[in-house]
């Protein structure tokens, strides 16, 4: 894996991060749910454009290259010693290779700064929990749901949204 890097992504790349990124995630849920899926946010989307657009917006964004072909992406953030990785995706074509976790041992030694890292994914998509807990090294700190509610969900986006982290699991990486 020692092709794999991760590129700043490019202004130009922009939307095709986005297809590529549904794309993947799309993936996931067709392996589980098959065509019975009724996790989607938008227009058959598991994740929508505006998710995606906002996490890219508010965050920095990667392109996970392997030599010069462009095989995913990852968006994070960092606020001090706490970094927040909003997404991770590789192209459902280069799966199970360890791509994305050569692109995670990327993201953490571009930010040794960080001493917290954090992510949450859905329930249903067992490839990321095994990934996260299994490769990655994270911990299951939390699940949202009906009975326990994301509290900072509810203050930024109203009553109306709460149910969007319904189903997912926290995660939790100590890096010192």
């Amino acid at each position: 894996m020692n092709s794999i890097r991760l590129a700043p992504l490019e202004r130009d790349d922009r939307e095709q991060f986005i297809l590529d990124n549904q794309e993947a995630f799309n993936y996931g849920a067709l392996e589980e749910f098959g065509m019975r899926d009724d996790h989607l946010e938008e227009d058959g989307q598991i994740i929508s454009r505006e998710t995606i657009e906002k996490s890219i917006d508010s965050g920095i964004a990667y392109r996970i290259m392997d030599g010069d072909k462009k095989v995913g992406g990852a968006v994070i953030r960092i606020d001090g010693t706490r970094g927040y990785l909003d997404l991770l995706f590789t192209s459902p074509k280069v799966h199970s290779k360890g791509i994305g976790y050569a692109a995670w041992c990327g993201i953490e030694r571009l930010h040794p700064e960080v001493e917290v890292w954090e992510t949450v994914t859905p329930y249903f998509e067992t490839r990321n929990i095994h990934f996260y807990v299994n490769r990655c090294g994270f911990h299951i700190v939390e699940y949202f749901n009906e009975y326990h509610k994301d509290p900072n969900e509810q203050k930024e986006s109203g009553e109306g949204m709460q149910d969007s982290m319904d189903g997912m699991f926290r995660f939790e990486k100590r890096m010192k």
